[in-house]
């Protein structure tokens, strides 16, 4: 029976936007209308400032929180992470456009545009091809050491805002923090009220009403704190605060960018390049929000939802936009439900600026700075790094160079340098797979089969087990892959047990968890089985994987080992071996491990 049309419509509108469309309701959408309109206010006084370090005139800030915003919503992955403007794409932009022509000029403008649509194609052609698979390589340990350098960059950059110092005149960390100290003396007390009303109304609520949109509160209290101490007073200190002020109404208008095509190719690698940095802070920021909310991210589906954002936004004035942390936890935390809070935002920013201008040009600078450190506060999470330093040293240190990586240098090398740090710290744990001496627990009848140690010698000199082992055969669990990083140490392991002062001629390898070799791999065990045969032994293996087999059969290694040396179950394994050892040896053994051994008369 065929599926009926409402039916049919909501299962096309989830393929397009999503399974969030089902979850819409009256109560999400108060959620995410309360949600939209604190990202509506925080994005007003960002955009301005990040379309200026652009080197764009202020309303292309406020373009680009409008379409794209909508559209990557809609057509992404996250619930909640809001896009548009972002510092590290504005300063980008500016350094690799301001080369090439005047900021603010027209050309300018167009080469902007231009380069928008040009990322926007290669984002949605690397969603499109399911490149997407590429961000699963940033580890949680990267991830976490991102989201709390964010943070902190969130808490710097918020600083002078804050104290109610002027802007520093250079960019970057480092460079804001010593103009923040040259310009201690000049620190307003009536900023630091407004911002300490701000952070105190927000931190009180969030922690008594949960669920109440404290930091629009926290917002408003702060405002009208500022107004009735004498923010509309000439003379007093709360009339000196800094304010967001007018902005013109950002109306989205459609314009195809005019460009040169001659000078195409040379922004087509300065496009790559963006591509890069916009996805690098997308796909973290979204990771590390579905981290807080327990969404799970589709890498592909997020691409295309930012390719198509500044596609079509390059086409409405606006400039390369991706996911931001300072307006997309904020909502999280706000009590966003759905992706409509960014479209709330979106709308709500049209709105607020065409209609209430006057009232938002009352909002002080410092309540808008004191509300992204209350967020930079919540990523931090010291239990967390706590946790991490008492669980993982290594995974600590890598949370740790990544944090200071995005507080000192560029995000998306900050990004990279976390990644290949994960990766380096996989491929050291991967190359070193344990191997383990396997041994009886005592003499009882029901004896199991334990583990005696990490490759114990059986000479005096080196480590001694306290439980007796076979002096002929050594049984030894593989743990981990066998692949071209891994031979190096299972080979060196491997030559150290046959050149013991006593060494044990026959192996028994426990092959249950030697889930993947390679053909180094499958070499080196022709080269052991080559070896042990050599000095009167031989190798034997218990239930190899059927991977491991069939490579084994597409080597030929299968053949030389021969089906009588693999074994399905320890006892017959053991048993089949027991006739091959040396029966003299036998008769002088005092350790008597396997059962078979009852059989040897006693020495």
């Amino acid at each position: 029976m065929s599926a009926s049309p409402p039916n049919l419509k909501k299962q096309f509108s989830e393929r397009l936007f999503g399974s969030w469309v089902s979850e819409v309701s009256a109560r999400t959408l108060r959620a995410d209308a309360m949600a939209g309109l604190l990202g509506a206010v925080l994005v007003l006084p960002q955009g301005i400032a990040f379309a200026t370090l652009a080197g764009l005139p202020t309303e292309y800030g406020l373009y680009t929180a409008i379409i794209p915003c909508i559209i990557a919503a809609l057509f992404g992955s996250s619930w909640h992470v809001m896009s548009g403007p972002t510092n590290a794409n504005s300063l980008a932009l500016f350094a690799m456009l301001s080369p090439l022509t005047m900021p603010f000029s027209p050309a300018y403008i167009q080469m902007a545009l231009v380069v928008t649509v040009m990322v926007g194609v290669m984002q949605w052609l690397i969603g499109s091809l399911r490149l997407g698979t590429l961000a699963n390589f940033i580890s949680p340990a990267a991830l976490f050491g991102f989201t709390s350098g964010a943070a902190v960059l969130i808490a710097i950059y918020a600083l002078p805002d804050l104290l109610g110092i002027g802007s520093a005149g250079e960019h970057g960390a480092g460079a804001l923090l010593r103009h923040v100290v040259w310009q201690w003396t000049w620190v307003q007390p009536a900023a630091l009220a407004v911002a300490v009303v701000t952070m105190v109304v927000a931190l009180v609520l969030r922690r008594w009403r949960p669920h109440w949109p404290y930091m629009l509160a926290g917002l408003v209290c702060a405002t009208l704190f500022a107004w009735v101490a004498g923010g509309q007073t000439p003379g007093t200190p709360f009339s000196s605060l800094r304010m967001v002020g007018a902005v013109a109404v950002p109306w989205p208008r459609f314009s195809v960018p005019q460009i040169n095509w001659a000078s195409v190719s040379e922004l087509f690698g300065l496009a790559f390049a963006l591509t890069i940095v916009a996805l690098g802070q997308s796909i973290s920021i979204a990771k590390a929000v579905a981290a807080r909310s327990g969404q799970r991210i589709d890498a592909n589906r997020e691409f295309r939802g930012q390719g198509l954002s500044n596609m079509v936004g390059g086409f409405f004035s606006s400039y390369v936009s991706c996911g931001s942390m300072n307006r997309s936890m904020p909502n999280l935390q706000a009590g966003a439900r759905t992706p409509l809070a960014s479209v709330f935002s979106a709308l709500l920013l049209l709105a607020l600026v065409a209609v209430s201008a006057p009232l938002l040009a009352q909002i002080p600078m410092a309540a808008l700075a004191a509300l992204l450190c209350v967020v930079a506060i919540s990523l931090l999470d010291l239990p967390r790094w706590r946790q991490l330093l008492r669980l993982s040293r290594t995974e600590f240190f890598v949370a740790l160079a990544t944090m200071v990586a995005t507080v000192t240098i560029r995000l998306e090398i900050a990004i990279l340098l976390g990644t290949l740090l994960s990766l380096i710290s996989f491929l050291y744990r991967t190359s070193h797979p344990a191997m383990r001496t396997m041994g009886f627990e005592s003499t009882s009848p029901d004896r199991q089969f334990v583990v005696m140690g990490h490759v114990p010698s059986r000479a005096a000199s080196t480590e001694v087990n306290v439980l007796p082992e076979c002096p002929q055969l050594k049984l030894l669990r593989m743990e981990g892959e066998v692949y071209f990083g891994a031979t190096q140490h299972v080979a060196d392991t491997l030559h150290a047990l046959r050149h013991v002062s006593q060494p044990q001629k026959h192996l028994l390898v426990m092959a249950k968890s030697m889930n993947f070799i390679d053909l180094a791999g499958a070499e080196l065990w022709e080269d052991e089985l080559n070896a042990r045969r050599a000095m009167g032994g031989d190798l034997y293996f218990h239930r190899p994987r059927p991977e491991v087999v069939s490579l084994w059969k597409t080597t030929g290694f299968s053949r030389l080992l021969g089906p009588e040396h693999q074994f399905l179950d320890k006892r017959t394994a053991i048993a089949s071996i027991f006739n091959k050892l040396d029966p003299e040896i036998c008769r002088h053994c005092t350790a008597r491990v396997f059962w078979e051994c009852q059989s040897v008369p006693a020495p």
